[in-house]
């Protein structure tokens, strides 16, 4: 350890794990810490004996949920987008190839109804159509919604966003998105599901601003269809903390050093200001770039501030949930409109078919921002609709944000993960570490002979 690197990461979350493996891909002599014995930090994917360890020390998990060969359960519960920044991040470093892929079997959002004459209130989730064809066949909609849904997705299709010939009647890059949904005539429901469903804004502040940015969100989502499958969202094999592992493994072979079970006693700064280097006993580690999670600056004045919190619960399954046609996986969301809060609540669930649990079992993990006292509460409109749960596991933690960006002490922090259901945030905020420091954007396209042809 007492050496000089040209970058110390602390923590290996999937963004820690991302942004060493482009440090090392760009030459920099790279040392990664973690005081875990594992990898993955907040990301990683335990075991049976590990889940228990983590939330009932002391007890042992029931004999029948099988061994601790067939469990990996995520910490941080997500999808992959499958034309998003996080795939085009793996196919460029071809960390792809360490990685075994699934598509998820349907994305669906729940609806509330009032009830009337003939019905009685209630929820139900229904499938969310992608594109112009989809939308023609929804059960969401009535027979003249669907034409009008059609007509706004055939209008999205001509769009080039670099093109404003394209834009046709509506200048999206200052009309408001409320203006494009009004021009299309679309009833509140349709917009909702479009907006957080297909666009997968987590509130609605979105409506009143440039609806280029809503644009842009919903043709990530269509060209996310059939690009891999029939669905726009990916999952790995034997859970998430594969991927950090992928990057951790990229970076090793570029020259990176690992070291687990390793404390951070200080984050070391010269008399300027500037990181000099991380201090873990005795031993003191020189770089003059240090990147960190969170988790190693609490406490430190200045570093980190706390926005609000996430409540995420994962539930274990012994069917899948109903209404989903028998899916082994599948994404549901549900807009904060139809419950009456602030900001959406989602449920990713999996099962055995990724390897992720025992046979015969499905894990759904629901996950939202907490809006009251009371953060149970706040989730028990998703735990309605997951049917009977044999086991729960409920976590409620901080979001974190730094109060800098690094620019002045080479010191950069990461964000704490948020509750969205895919990843493109936590992508965002690696591409936006890596230009803080080397004031570049880094290149996501890929060369035709980068291009991997690999069967997701």
């Amino acid at each position: 350890m007492e050496e000089d690197y040209d970058a110390i990461i602390c923590g290996t979350g999937l963004k820690e794990c991302i942004i060493s493996g482009l440090l090392a891909q760009k030459g920099k002599k790279v040392l990664h810490l973690d005081r875990n014995s594992y990898y993955g930090g907040d990301c990683a994917s335990l075991n049976l004996t590990h889940l228990w360890e983590k939330f009932r020390a002391g007890e042992d998990p029931p004999s029948e949920f099988g061994h601790n060969r067939d469990w990996n359960i995520d910490m941080i519960p997500k999808f992959v987008m499958a034309n998003g920044k996080l795939v085009k991040l793996l196919l460029k470093t071809t960390v792809d190839k360490y990685l075994e892929w699934k598509t998820v079997e349907g994305t669906y959002v729940y609806q509330y109804s009032k009830g009337g004459f003939f019905s009685s209130a209630g929820g139900k989730i229904f499938k969310v159509p992608g594109n112009d064809s989809e939308a023609l066949k929804s059960s969401l909609m009535g027979l003249w919604e669907k034409k009008r849904c059609k007509n706004f997705f055939v209008y999205l299709q001509d769009i080039e966003l670099d093109d404003p010939k394209t834009y046709g009647k509506i200048d999206i890059r200052k009309e408001p998105m409320s203006e494009v949904f009004k021009y299309y005539k679309l009833e509140s429901n349709t917009i909702d599901f479009i907006g957080h469903a297909v666009a997968m804004h987590i509130n609605d502040d979105y409506l009143s601003e440039p609806a280029i940015g809503t644009i842009e969100k919903i043709k990530l989502y269509v060209d996310s269809i059939g690009r891999y499958g029939e669905h726009p969202f990916l999952y790995p094999i034997y859970g998430l903390g594969g991927i950090p592992e992928g990057f951790s493994r990229f970076c090793a072979i570029h020259g990176g050093t690992y070291m687990l079970n390793t404390e951070i006693d200080e984050i070391l700064f010269s008399s300027d200001g500037k990181v000099e280097g991380v201090k873990s006993g005795d031993q003191v580690a020189k770089a003059p770039l240090v990147i960190c999670d969170p988790s190693y600056v609490q406490g430190t004045k200045g570093n980190v501030r706390s926005v609000g919190k996430v409540v995420r619960s994962i539930c274990v399954l012994d069917h899948p949930v109903p209404s989903t046609k028998d899916a082994s996986s599948c994404q549901i969301i549900i807009p904060q409109k139809q419950t009456g809060r602030k900001s959406d609540i989602f449920i990713n669930m999996v099962s055995s078919s990724h390897a992720v649990c025992t046979q015969g079992l499905y894990v759904a993990m629901v996950s939202t921002t907490v809006e009251t006292s009371d953060p149970h509460s706040e989730i028990q409109p998703a735990l309605e609709l997951l049917g009977d749960i044999l086991e729960q596991f409920t976590t409620i933690s901080d979001l974190y944000v730094p109060e800098h960006d690094g620019s002045k002490n080479n010191l950069f922090i990461t964000t704490s993960y948020d509750p969205t259901s895919h990843f493109e945030s936590a992508s965002n905020d690696v591409l936006s570490i890596y230009k803080r420091v080397f004031n570049e954007e880094y290149d996501l396209t890929i060369n035709t002979e980068e291009q991997k042809q690999e069967d997701y």
